[in-house]
């Protein structure tokens, strides 16, 4: 069994859950059929195991070092990045024609699970490039497009994204970089950034960084900003490397966990003579720069995710191989001892740790079929629909994983004992890395007003109203099997709890009590994940008792059988948490708001 995933879970999740083969009927994906995705699939499995893995604990024991002039870091990570990009993977989901596969988004992201188990640190890297060469793709210039892409592609040029200034934080309207146009019609830019990842690194002859940055004389706030093309080298439009552009790098951050990947700042125009290229028009930056963030956002919901799904297999190897103690009516101190994980509460760890993972894994690659419905879809209505329900999510899929991943890797410590606070075993470094999601690309609190302040009314609601005929669906079709018909009686009671708790938050907004209404708004964005959670739950029961029916292997009834017992797990333990959520957030509870600075 692999130690990264749960090839069974994967295969289930793909074909059954998500109907991957579906998606060869769309003319975009007609060359594809299940042999090619598996093909990438067992591709991606074997790049991860033999090149990524093997160094996840080195990476993060001999962190990037800066010597004033160079960064190094271990050859390893160098010789991963090759593979990765020598595989195709860095554009895979990209048209024929641009030297890509046309992957599926779902195929793509399940590929890059992988990755993301074996070692997050390294796989930043062509993750950030990937993102950053499709916003180029998106929004620059055939030029541009033709001088930075191609060596992007195969792995010559890294990319970064550059939006954090020391002063500023996740305030972007704030920034302070300039933009000063050049007479050659490009831009000199002038500024500090920080908490780059992958800002500077040894393993490519160049960078791309995309900067975010404000044109001199443009109005202040979130419409004057730009983005921009900030090479480390400037390249020519055959690609080639010319002189040294005005990027300086500042230091490295040293980082609780995620060390493989350098975490820089970065100076630009220290010496008056940093070029840049504006990316398609002036004061749209900001626009331009969500692309590539909402994709990086889905992105850390798959590096939590992943995360606590290695943390997770580990955890259950260990408590199937470490005898320690006796069922509590065995008074025989000559009996055999027990296997850990036949004790009820690592049970309840290693469910709970299950629940989060999967449902998490489940929650991206939906993300994913979204993206594909909205990019390849042969129906208009589809694909605006299937946009709207994606943008409605996607605060969700960046923030149930980065929340309960980390809990999930604080269970799989403490099913080890003594032994999983130890470096010796590698769930320790899974909770340092996983620690970093709740924060990077929009936190936990961000993340919950976007939803709550902005994403749950747009289009006169019509996200909410998409993802509820889903889960009604869902429901409609368990609520026929028996084995289910408590849990979707259960699930329902909560359904209605928290629907009637937007109905009275939305209503709160409509009359401008935005103050109020926004206080609690990391409870809802919690509230919302579990409900979501707890749909695909279902859905994952629905479709494990149709398969069990039909599969005479007692392996596979096993699987089966352990999806439908993580439901009933999520929705009765985990689930009803919504209760006291609503309560607070119904009662618009002023205990935090009213709370004073100088009371602390």
């Amino acid at each position: 069994m692999s130690k990264l995933i749960s090839l069974k879970d994967l295969e289930f999740l793909l074909y059954r859950v998500f109907n991957a083969e579906q998606l060869t009927g769309l003319p975009h994906f007609a060359d594809h059929d299940r042999t090619t995705f598996d093909g990438i699939l067992t591709t991606a499995e074997r790049i991860a195991e033999v090149y990524f893995a093997p160094h996840n604990s080195k990476a993060d024991e001999h962190e990037p070092q800066f010597d004033g002039k160079t960064v190094t870091t271990i050859p390893e990570v160098k010789e991963a990045w090759q593979h990765f990009a020598k595989a195709g993977l860095l554009n895979a989901r990209h048209a024929y024609e641009d030297g890509g596969m046309q992957l599926p988004s779902l195929i793509h992201m399940a590929a890059n699970a992988f990755f993301m188990s074996a070692n997050p640190s390294t796989a930043g890297y062509p993750f950030l490039t990937s993102a950053a060469a499709n916003v180029i793709h998106a929004f620059g210039s055939d030029e541009q497009k033709a001088t930075f892409l191609p060596p992007m592609f195969d792995g010559r040029f890294a990319g970064t994204m550059a939006l954090t200034e020391p002063d500023v934080g996740s305030s972007l309207g704030d920034l302070t970089t300039k933009a000063m146009p050049a007479a050659d019609g490009t831009y000199r830019i002038k500024g500090q950034k920080m908490y780059i990842s992958g800002g500077d690194q040894d393993i490519t002859e160049n960078i791309v960084h995309l900067v975010l940055a404000r044109i001199e004389g443009a109005e202040n706030g979130v419409k004057g900003i730009s983005l921009f093309i900030v090479p480390k080298f400037i390249t020519t439009p055959d690609g080639t490397l010319a002189e040294r552009n005005d990027v300086q790098l500042a230091g490295l951050l040293h980082k609780m966990g995620y060390r493989g990947t350098t975490s820089t700042v970065l100076s630009f125009g220290e010496q008056d003579n940093c070029v840049g290229y504006l990316i398609g028009d002036a004061g749209r930056g900001l626009m331009y720069m969500f692309k590539m963030m909402n994709e990086a956002r889905i992105g850390v919901g798959l590096g939590a995710a992943m995360i606590g799904y290695r943390g997770y297999l580990e955890s259950l190897d260990y408590a199937r191989n470490r005898p320690q103690g006796r069922a509590p009516a065995e008074k025989d101190p000559h009996s055999k001892p027990l296997n850990i994980v036949e004790h009820a509460d690592v049970k309840r760890m290693l469910l709970a740790q299950k629940s989060y993972v999967e449902g998490s894994l489940a929650l991206c690659l939906l993300a994913a079929r979204l993206v594909d419905e909205q990019e390849a879809g042969t129906d208009a209505q589809q694909r605006e629909d299937s946009g709207m329900l994606l943008d409605l999510i996607t605060p969700v899929v960046k923030s149930f994983p980065s929340f309960y991943g980390p809990r999930a890797n604080d269970l799989a410590i403490q099913v080890l004992g003594g032994a999983g606070y130890t470096r010796e075993y590698p769930v320790e470094q899974c909770y340092r890395d996983n620690r970093l999601n709740p924060i990077h690309e929009g936190t936990h609190g961000i993340q919950s007003l976007d939803l709550l302040g902005r994403k749950l009314w747009q289009h006169n609601g019509k996200g909410l109203k998409l993802l509820m005929a889903r889960i009604h669906a869902t429901l409609a079709s368990a609520s026929q099997k028996p084995e289910l018909a408590a849990l979707v009686g259960e699930y329902q009671a909560q359904l209605k709890t928290v629907q009637e708790t937007t109905l009275l938050l939305g209503g709160a907004l409509q009359k401008g009590q935005v103050t109020e209404a926004l206080a609690n708004s990391a409870l809802y964005l919690d509230m919302m994940g579990k409900t979501i959670i707890g749909w695909l739950w279902l859905e994952m029961a629905d479709k494990a008792l149709d398969a069990f029916a039909n599969s005479p292997v007692q392996e596979e009834q096993q699987f089966l059988a352990g999806k439908c017992q993580a439901a009933q797990y999520f929705i009765r333990w985990e689930l009803p948490e919504v209760q006291h959520q609503a309560r607070l957030l119904q009662s618009f509870d002023r205990t935090c708001l009213d709370m004073q600075a100088d009371w602390f």
